[in-house]
């Protein structure tokens, strides 16, 4: 799957993420897909309006958070992936 793709069911992958762990789904719900290749999914969290220089996700929310992302991607996706944040 490209990015292209993943981008497009984006949404999918969020509801049920929402349906199963909805502190997951506020935590990653304003992540940018920044690529994929290599079977990491990047997500950018950085905002202009929001944040200055983004902000760290990964040491703010526990790994479960980011377990819970990853299941919901498999299920609506079939894909296995792993996580990287910019």
């Amino acid at each position: 799957m490209e990015l292209v793709e993943l981008k497009g069911r984006w949404n999918e992958v969020l509801d049920e993420l929402e349906s199963t762990d909805r502190i997951a789904w506020l935590a990653f719900f304003d992540a940018r897909l920044a690529s994929l290749q290599g079977g990491v999914l990047t997500l950018d969290f950085s905002d202009a309006t929001k944040f200055q220089e983004g902000h760290d996700i990964k040491s703010t929310v526990p790994e479960s958070t980011h377990e819970a992302l990853l299941a919901a991607v498999k299920k609506v996706t079939g894909l296995t992936i792993a996580l990287e944040f910019s």
